[in-house]
């Protein structure tokens, strides 16, 4: 006899008892009547391992799977599913937030949803372990199987494998992945209906999230720009990826950019909280508290920013290597926030935006407001040959170019193109070789790539860049994972050593491949884990021929210089300037570029004098107040009101400028105490303190100390200044 209903367990007991529904925003729910077109949902979850959740509406409730890498379209992909446990029917709209501390603590959304129709008896083949169907969604469509590995029904969390079927919907994964492609919620589109008080127990505050110190209402934001258009807030955001190039692409429509040998971060402003993320939509707020404090304190409305995190090295400089160090010390207070896009803002989204929009918009708000722990990764305005010359002579990573008019979009787009001073790139440790000589811990680390196929190919070695330190540490997260045979598909003769699970990513920097697919002269910098170990190929540089800009599309001028030119040629570099210590004419140009976020905001918005060395510091010296004869591109000249009766004053306001002035032999800027729009009223005073016949250096030093506490005293902030001679 068959047992009645109400002695039946209540299958979604499992689900609840594994939730706090006083501090979860998930939904209860129960079992109820399954609907006559069955429902399927797919729920992006950036939980601690970001990961799909593939549910199909079954007996009243949601058969649910959890898929680490997402679905495929590419048939020859068996993407590992997990079965976890049934959820209600009414989690199918579920997108939020789940509280730190949680079960499944991290952001929902709704990645995709539809209907589904099962081949034949669904029950007969959930329990035989195939499970056929077709679905229609808004991302996937046609037909697919859930298999269950080992056939054991009865596990505790039955492995399956989730695959797509041949058919008119398949699509290779060489040439297309969806999850990447296609990033975003289905319902990001539909506002969200306010939030409704809870009746139950007051929910505890959320871990991950920064709550502010008191109630104060945020400042006014700055005017929208035109054309951004109101939306509901995204609970998460995909960032636009830039691709690799060969050189600078064609046309002065593009800006560029520092690119930072850091992390990738979106931040989530959400009322009253702000989050962290990974392009992978890890949530890293827990791991980041002084930089999500931060990113409060800048007091803006709801929105998401873009940007980078670096950590500066021992030479004053990122640093990937210090980055990973302060992860791993859990010291990550020294880390700097470089913001250079806003895709969202107070209830508008910005992405159709041009990107020089954006970017204005992005720097008004962040006008006065920057710290040691955030700031403006400001672009420069020059000849590109040159600025990636400067970036690499300062052993920077690169440059990032972007497309000024383009839009922001959330894949990888040619819009931003990555320059790179060497060869770098991700790759996966497939095993590593024992220590030679006094090395400790391993000898070097066997690296790899997944090809179109995804299958894993042999890349080469990297025997340097670590430090004792690196090699234990490296030496105890892969012990664990060590296996008897190798996870690489091509089995390689030259590749022997100790193979490992493929799963930590190592950024590697080397001088070239080898015809056989080899990489030379490698470099360690770090281990990665912001990205995953499936999602590392062969980056392929594009030809810059293919990256033509098309017409703008904002009515917006593009701004120029008053001489009318945008880029700048050295002329002579390699000429000695300064005979004493060897530089040259790049020499100063790489410092132009190197203080040029330091000089430029004391430059900009005052007169400025100069003092000109055409035959090097050691000879002639011209100083010169207005502009005259001397034409510099990028320089602006002043009203001529501000001096009657003489040529226009200069004002030198960007790189262009800087690079200009240092092609002219500039070696001193001499700024006015007052500001153009005001020249009649200093906002400055200056205290020259230059020594007399007889008076030693100590006491120009004593009265600089006496001064500053004078001046101290006066509640009047104070700079010291070299005066360019022997006086402060």
């Amino acid at each position: 006899m068959l047992p009645a209903a109400a002695d039946l367990p209540d299958p979604l007991e499992p689900y609840r008892q594994k939730r706090d529904f006083s501090a979860t925003p998930e939904p209860a729910g129960e079992v109820a009547s399954s609907s006559r077109s069955p429902r399927f949902v797919i729920q992006k979850h950036a939980a601690r391992r970001l990961h799909y959740d593939f549910r199909l509406e079954m007996d009243g409730r949601l058969k649910s799977w959890a898929v680490p890498k997402g679905p495929s379209l590419d048939p020859h992909d068996k993407r590992m599913a997990v079965q976890v446990e049934d959820h209600p029917l009414s989690y199918a709209d579920f997108e939020g937030t789940i509280p730190a501390g949680h079960y499944g603590a991290g952001t929902v959304i709704v990645w995709d949803h539809g209907t589904w129709q099962p081949q034949g008896d669904p029950q007969a083949g959930w329990l035989a372990g195939k499970l056929k169907f077709t679905l229609q969604g808004d991302k996937l469509s046609g037909a697919w199987m859930l298999v269950r590995m080992h056939g054991h029904r009865n596990e505790r969390q039955e492995p399956w494998l989730l695959i797509k079927e041949a058919d008119a919907a398949a699509r290779p994964a060489a040439a297309f992945s969806v999850v990447e492609a296609q990033p975003d919620s289905v319902l990001a589109a539909r506002p969200k209906p306010a939030r409704r008080a809870s009746t139950t127990a007051a929910k505890p505050p959320r871990k991950a999230a920064i709550q502010p110190a008191d109630n104060s209402a945020p400042p006014a934001p700055s005017a929208l720009p035109a054309g951004a258009r109101a939306a509901a807030l995204p609970l998460a955001l995909a960032p636009q990826l830039a691709v690799l190039a060969e050189q600078a692409p064609p046309g002065d429509d593009w800006t560029y950019e520092i690119k930072f040998d850091g992390y990738r971060l979106l931040a989530r402003i959400d009322g009253t909280e702000v989050q962290l993320f990974t392009r992978q939509g890890h949530d890293w707020t827990h791991r980041l508290q002084p930089l999500a404090k931060a990113v409060k304190a800048l007091q803006l409305p709801s929105g998401w920013l873009d940007g980078e995190i670096v950590a500066q090295g021992p030479s004053g400089v990122a640093d990937f290597n210090a980055l990973q160090n302060a992860f791993d010390a859990a010291d990550t207070a020294t880390i700097c926030y470089y913001l250079f896009d806003i895709p969202y803002f107070d209830g508008h989204d910005l992405r159709q935006l041009p990107l020089h929009e954006r970017r204005a918009f992005l720097a008004r708000l962040l006008e006065g407001k920057t710290s040691p722990h955030i700031r403006f990764s400001e672009d420069f305005n020059a000849a590109p040959d040159d600025l990636l010359h400067n970036a690499c002579q300062l052993r920077l990573e690169g440059l990032i170019a972007k497309r000024r008019d383009s839009p922001y979009v959330s894949r990888r787009s040619p819009a931003w193109v990555k320059l790179k001073c060497t060869h770098r790139q991700e790759f996966v440790i497939v095993g590593y070789t024992p220590p030679r000589g006094t090395r400790s811990g391993l000898g070097a680390l066997l690296l790899a790539f997944h090809d179109g196929q995804q299958r894993l190919r042999y890349a080469g070695k990297v025997g340097t860049g670590f430090d004792a330190a690196t090699l234990k540490a490296l030496e105890k997260r892969l012990k664990p994972l060590a296996v008897a045979d190798t996870p690489l598909d091509d089995k390689p003769a030259d590749a022997r050593g100790q193979w490992v699970q493929a799963q930590l990513v190592a950024e590697v920097s080397f001088a070239q491949w080898t015809p056989d697919g080899r990489i030379r002269h490698a470099v360690f910098h770090g281990l990665r884990s912001d990205k995953p170990a499936a999602a590392v190929t062969q980056e392929k540089p594009v030809a810059a021929a293919t990256l033509k800009a098309p017409a703008l599309t904002s009515t917006a001028p593009r701004k120029r210089s008053s001489q009318g030119a945008d880029l700048v040629r050295i002329t002579h570099p390699d000429r000695i300037i300064d005979t004493t210590s060897g530089l040259t004419k790049r020499d100063l140009v790489d410092y132009c570029l190197r203080a040029s976020r330091h000089l430029l905001t004391h430059l900009k918005n005052r007169p400025v004098a100069v003092v000109r060395a055409p035959s090097g510091v050691g000879g002639q010296q011209f100083f010169q107040k207005h502009a005259g004869k001397l034409e510099l591109p990028g320089v602006r000249l002043l009203d001529p009101k501000l001096d009657p009766g003489h040529p226009p004053m200069m004002e030198i306001d960007s790189f262009t400028a800087l690079s200009a002035a240092a092609q002219m032999n500039v070696i001193e800027f001499h700024t006015w105490n007052a500001k153009t729009r005001h020249i009649d009223k200093p906002d400055r005073m200056t205290f020259d303190l230059d020594p007399g016949e007889g008076v030693a250096w100590p006491a120009i030093q004593e009265a600089a100390q006496l001064t500053h506490a004078l001046l101290d005293e006066l509640h009047l902030k104070s700079f010291l200044k070299t005066s360019g001679g022997k006086g402060l």
